[in-house]
C-alpha cells in the first residue's frame, strides 16, 4: 500500500462557485452535448449571447472539460468488459506505471486508489480469449505491477451519467465537545 497523504496544489480538489444558471446549464449540457446554444439558451431563458459566455466561462474555468460523443462498446467489438485491481511492487514505480497504462488502448478507465489495491483500471475487449491474451503479452509486463486480479463484469447495473445538477451535500461543521 502506498500513501500520498497531501496531493500536488495543482491537483487538489476545488469546488468553483456556481449559481442554479450555471448548474442547469451543465445538467443540460451533460444530458443533450449536442444542443444549440441557441436550443440551450431557450431552454435556460437566457439570450443567447448570455448563455455563450457562460459556457465560455465554465470552459475556461475547467468546469466543462470536454464534448464527447456516447458510444456502444459493443457494436464496436469490445462486448467484454473486465475491472482489474492492480498491486504494484514499490512506490516509486507509480509514474512509469501510469504512463505505460496510459500506452494501451484497450484501458478505457484507471484510477488510483487509497489502500491496497493499488489501482482500479477499467479494461474492454472482444471477449474472454483476447482479453487472456492482453493480460499475458501486455498487462502483466507494465512496469512495477506485483498482482493482478480481474473481476469480469457481468451487467452494467448503472450505465454511466451526468453528474448530479444540485450542489453535493455538505456535511454540518462539527460541533466542538468539551
Amino acid at each position: 500500500m502506498f500513501v500520498i497523504f497531501a496531493p500536488p496544489r495543482h491537483l487538489a480538489a476545488r469546488i468553483l462557485p456556481m449559481d442554479s444558471m450555471d448548474r442547469k446549464i451543465i445538467a443540460l449540457l451533460q444530458s443533450e452535448g449536442r444542443i444549440t446554444l441557441t436550443e440551450l439558451a431557450e431552454k435556460v431563458r437566457l439570450s443567447v449571447s448570455r448563455c455563450q459566455r457562460r459556457v465560455r466561462d465554465l470552459e475556461t474555468a475547467g468546469v466543462i472539460c470536454g464534448y464527447r460523443a456516447v458510444v456502444d462498446a459493443r457494436a464496436l467489438g469490445y462486448g467484454f468488459e473486465v475491472l482489474l485491481f492492480a498491486t504494484l511492487t514499490r512506490p516509486d514505480a507509480v509514474t512509469e506505471f501510469d504512463e505505460a497504462l496510459a500506452g494501451v488502448p484497450e484501458v478505457v478507465e484507471a484510477q488510483r486508489l487509497f489502500g491496497e489495491p493499488d489501482y482500479l483500471i477499467r479494461v474492454v475487449s472482444a471477449d474472454l480469449h483476447s482479453y487472456q491474451h492482453l493480460y499475458e503479452s501486455v498487462l502483466i509486463h507494465l512496469p512495477g505491477v506485483r498482482g493482478l486480479n480481474s473481476t469480469i463484469v457481468m451487467k452494467q447495473a448503472v450505465h454511466p451519467r451526468p453528474l448530479p445538477a444540485r450542489p453535493p451535500r455538505e456535511l454540518p461543521s462539527p460541533t466542538p465537545s468539551f
